[in-house]
């Protein structure tokens, strides 16, 4: 098997990866192209001791951490605040990149403590308290009106209880397109979390793009498919996860959305 088939499985997840972090589709991209070219021009430097997926966030993770990082552009509607740019460098001045990244690694990307550090070039010791410092940070900063667009009741629950329990108002659960953009517009949220396929057939997608033409607002999908919105060839969510999740997960992914969103920067 080439290494191109090797490494094709996991182009996706690091996708979603890079867009987490960047708090951009274009960004997250743009560093992923940046990194098969790196492995394209010298493939003899692509580490063989580890298993493929760990060797390509690693070839990822040497593009990033040695770019210029620009996290944001007018066409990701970052808005605002200088930008997405802007509000990044607000919040660092409170939060480290490796403490976000070791967090994303962990909880979106599933990555041991082992494997983690070995990705971003730290002893496994530090990777806990850099998660810590990542959670405890962000979620001081971070309060939020969550609109839950999700169809599947015991879903729905278990979102908003996980919502509620880091600080967060929930506004209301929609489960379909109609009902999504009716209570948004009653209650307009500062963060949404929509599945993609809701009750009536309708999608979560076109209820989000209808509440996005009335409101500038952050946004996470839930899919169980994450690889068709995850391919890079159009314009696709930057904030994913994948069902079944776990708490860890929605946490991280929660506070990575609110990590780029200007309305939630304290003022000091």
């Amino acid at each position: 098997m080439s290494l191109g088939q090797e490494l094709a499985p996991h182009l996706p997840f690091l996708r979603r990866y890079a867009r987490a972090l960047t708090g951009s589709q274009t960004h997250g991209d743009a560093f992923v192209r940046a990194a098969l070219e790196a492995i394209v021009a010298s493939p003899g430097d692509f580490p063989r001791e580890v298993e493929p997926r760990l060797g390509l966030y690693r070839t990822f993770h040497a593009i990033w951490s040695t770019a210029n990082i620009e996290t944001g552009d007018d066409s990701d509607n970052d808005g605002g605040f200088g930008g997405a740019e802007g509000i990044a460098q607000a919040r660092l001045s409170r939060i480290t990149p490796l403490s976000r990244q070791a967090l994303l690694l962990t909880s979106l990307e599933g990555f041991s403590t082992e494997d983690t550090a070995y990705l971003i070039d730290c002893d496994p010791a530090d990777v806990d308290s850099l998660v810590s410092e990542a959670l405890a940070e962000i979620e001081r900063q971070t309060h939020a009106d969550v609109l839950i667009i999700e169809d599947e009741p015991i879903i729905a629950m278990d979102i908003e209880m996980i919502v509620r329990d880091l600080g967060h108002n929930v506004t209301g659960v929609a489960v379909t397109r109609s009902e999504a953009v009716a209570q948004a517009r009653q209650s307009p949220p500062s963060l949404v979390l929509a599945d993609i396929q809701l009750a009536d057939d309708s999608s979560g997608i076109d209820a989000v793009k209808d509440i996005l033409a009335e409101f500038s607002v952050p946004v996470i999908f839930i899919t169980a498919f994450p690889e068709r919105l995850l391919t890079g060839t159009r314009p696709e969510p930057t904030f994913l996860i994948t069902k079944p999740f776990q708490r860890s997960t929605v946490k991280a992914a929660i506070s990575q959305a609110l990590f780029f969103d200007a309305a939630t920067i304290p003022a000091d």
